[in-house]
């Protein structure tokens, strides 16, 4: 917490002009009075010290929690009271220097669907929601997909996977998904996402879901 910074608020002296004798003395008397009583603002019962606030218990309802790691997936999910944690694989993504760029959940969703998984992923603020995104796996056909709305979190994209391409993410090495930063729209960026683990990962997800 910020510390409190405390200060003392001095009354200002009023010059008066000199007038007449019965003036002189009332400026005086006020003159006197004002600067034997300043206005101190009296500090708190705490003396500006952090009382701490409680631990929030990691067990509680709402709380994200890692499962398990699988390759360059995490397995992520959320408590609840009855135990049945719905849960997600994610993926953290960077460029090539390193730096977080963007991040990637993928869930199974019940079957008779069209789409067999579903996929949110969080780009920057900064992205030009006109150019979209794109993702393609391996050598495969690459698709666009359109942002829906932005956060404080960033921007989002939630799409739709069939089952022959949730296969071909268990099949494949890697993918590439391409946005545009806005301040430089004749540019993009393209970030590389790992399917080392993804198999196992995504089963393990499906089982958790269903249990």
């Amino acid at each position: 917490m910020p510390k409190l910074m405390y200060s003392l608020s001095l009354a200002a002296l009023l010059a008066l002009p000199f007038g007449a004798h019965a003036q002189d003395d009332a400026a005086a008397t006020d003159g006197a009075e004002t600067e034997s009583a300043p206005q101190v603002v009296e500090p708190s019962g705490t003396d500006g010290l952090s009382m701490g606030a409680p631990v929030e218990d990691e067990n509680a309802p709402g709380r994200s929690y890692t499962a398990g790691e699988f390759g360059d997936w995490q397995q992520r999910c959320i408590r609840t009271e009855d135990g049945s944690d719905p849960c997600q694989l994610y993926q953290l993504l960077r460029d090539s220097d390193g730096n977080a760029v963007a991040e990637m959940s993928v869930f199974p969703l019940p079957p008779g669907r069209e789409a067999q998984a579903g996929a949110t992923i969080i780009t920057p603020l900064e992205t030009l929601l006109t150019r979209a995104l794109t993702l393609q796996i391996d050598s495969g056909q690459a698709k666009r997909y359109p942002f829906e709305f932005c956060a404080a979190a960033g921007c989002f994209s939630r799409i739709g996977l069939t089952g022959a391409e949730v296969e071909s993410f268990k099949r494949g090495a890697q993918g590439i998904l391409t946005i545009a930063p806005a301040a430089a729209p004749d540019q993009t960026i393209e970030l590389t996402v790992s399917l080392s683990g993804f198999t196992a990962g995504y089963e393990a997800v499906a089982e958790a879901n269903t249990n």
